[in-house]
């Protein structure tokens, strides 16, 4: 089973890679098309488990303490079989 945690800046916290990609992609002539850019960081994670919602619940453990900021990020877990 495999767990992908996708971690981003909450909304309101400046993200200066996010600016910055925003800017050289401005300057490779997407302008028009980009609206705004955030940049966060995926995590894999191959888990032993078998059961989806035991799974879930340690990997929402692993983010609380580790992989990620609960103070100025959010996550997402998908559990996929």
């Amino acid at each position: 089973m495999k767990a992908i945690v996708n971690v981003a800046l909450k909304r309101g916290v400046l993200d200066d890679q996010g600016k910055a990609t925003h800017h050289a992609l401005d300057t490779l002539g997407f302008k028009e098309i980009i609206k705004d850019v955030r940049v966060g960081k995926q995590i894999i994670l191959e888990l032993n488990s078998t059961n989806k919602e035991e799974a879930q619940a340690e990997v929402k453990k692993m983010c609380e303490k580790l992989l990620a900021n609960t103070v100025i990020e959010d996550y997402d877990i998908e559990i996929v079989g």
